[in-house]
């Protein structure tokens, strides 16, 4: 199987969802939000096969690999979204990217598949 070639860094991950995902985050312009999407999508292609790998050395029947793997089945579903025709669009499913990332990121963590 083959992995990701770019580190995954749990700390970027989340310090990036959360430009967007913290109480106090500032509301970025289309261009920012197209950056954030951008970085955000590629992120996941990095983390996803990562838990994937991770997850299929757990027995079948384990609970931790079910919820990645469900958790990685949504963030897949997430990637095929467009990104929307208005900024109100683009913000709503780039914010449902970052919700990704953050649970990608967690389930990276409790698999051991970040260093």
């Amino acid at each position: 199987m083959a992995h990701a070639t770019a580190p995954v860094d749990l700390k970027t991950m989340r310090e990036t969802a959360s430009l967007l995902l913290a109480p106090d985050a500032d509301r970025p312009d289309l261009g920012q939000l197209d950056t954030l999407r951008l970085a955000l999508t590629g992120m996941m292609r990095v983390v996803i096969p990562e838990i994937e790998a991770a997850a299929g050395r757990l027995p079948e029947d384990d609970v931790p690999r079910a919820c990645a793997l469900a958790c990685v089945g949504e963030a897949q579903i997430r990637l095929r979204m467009e990104p929307g025709d208005t900024f109100e669009q683009r913000l709503a499913r780039t914010k449902k990217l970052a919700r990704s990332i953050r649970a990608l990121a967690d389930h990276c963590q409790t698999l051991g598949c970040a260093s």
